[in-house]
């Protein structure tokens, strides 16, 4: 097991006992070099832009009336932070708050969490993260991908045979054809690194560049995933950057909306330049809008 792994290990794939108490130390920062160095992805000179966007959807406190607050928390922070942090640790940290009274009123209560976790993450992840806590009253709802094209509307799926099921840049076929496309792939599935329980999720892709992949090859290659062992940013990395290296884009985009566990969902969105990130899903103030799979 790797540096990472163990690190990773820290909660994932064992039993949890119930914390009732506000616990920043349950939080565990995961450092995203290990599997970027392995790409090939330079750290000093990373090929994108992009941002890493939770929700949180079982987030409760309370007064000190012991008057519960629940609400949806949308986290986001950049590419460019040197950890991630471990899903099921963040779940642990957030429970933790759950029989914690923090302030007399709501507001203040309200206020003094979004406070706590700021501070934590962003301590925990060297950077600044910035969170947002949504209800179902004030809730601002986002509209995302709208002009995304499903990818099997150009696959024949009853002729079509995939036989790799680890990730496999050579199934991807360059032709010298311009293309602009905006596409989305709803069969994506990988595998947690840690406790190999599947992640489902949906793939978005803007791509424009002087050749483009077939579409087949891209659908076969998206689907060698279903066997491999990474998180969600980690997989999301990996198909930019092997689009990146064999088209040259003049725009390349690669964002995935994960299915929740745990309560929590994680989207991460990579880009060329910041201005081919999707705004709706990189709004903190914005209640992300869900797919289907979520």
């Amino acid at each position: 097991m790797n540096i990472t792994d163990e690190m990773a290990s820290t909660h994932l794939g064992k039993k949890s006992s119930i914390c009732d108490k506000y616990d920043k130390s349950l939080l565990v920062a995961i450092p995203r070099v290990d599997n970027r160095i392995y790409y090939g992805i330079n750290e000093d000179n990373l090929p994108f832009v992009g941002f890493d966007i939770w929700d949180a959807y079982e987030v409760s406190f309370l007064t000190t009336n012991n008057v519960p607050i629940n609400r949806v928390l949308k986290i986001k922070y950049p590419c460019t932070s040197p950890f991630i942090v471990e899903s099921k640790s963040l779940k642990l940290y957030l429970n933790s708050f759950n029989m914690t009274p923090l302030r007399e009123t709501i507001k203040e209560s309200v206020e003094c969490f979004c406070e706590m976790v700021k501070k934590d993450l962003s301590e925990l992840l060297n950077t600044d993260v910035e969170i947002v806590l949504h209800d179902s009253l004030t809730s601002n709802k986002c509209n995302m991908f709208v002009d995304y094209e499903n990818l099997n509307k150009y696959v024949d799926l009853d002729s079509i045979k995939c036989e790799v099921f680890n990730e496999a840049p050579h199934l991807l076929e360059v032709i010298d054809v311009p293309c602009e496309a905006k596409l989305t792939f709803d069969c994506l599935r990988s595998n947690c690194r840690v406790t190999h329980q599947p992640d489902f999720g949906d793939l978005f892709i803007y791509i424009k560049a002087n050749k483009s992949v077939t579409y087949e090859s891209l659908f076969k290659y998206l689907v060698s995933f279903r066997k491999e062992y990474h998180f969600h940013e980690e997989c999301v990395e990996m198909i930019y950057k092997r689009l990146f290296d064999i088209l040259h884009p003049e725009i390349l985009m690669v964002a995935a909306l994960y299915t929740r566990r745990g309560g929590i969902d994680i989207c991460p969105i990579r880009a060329l330049k910041y201005e081919y990130l999707d705004n709706e899903l990189i709004d903190i103030n914005k209640f992300t809008k869900r797919t289907i799979k979520q």
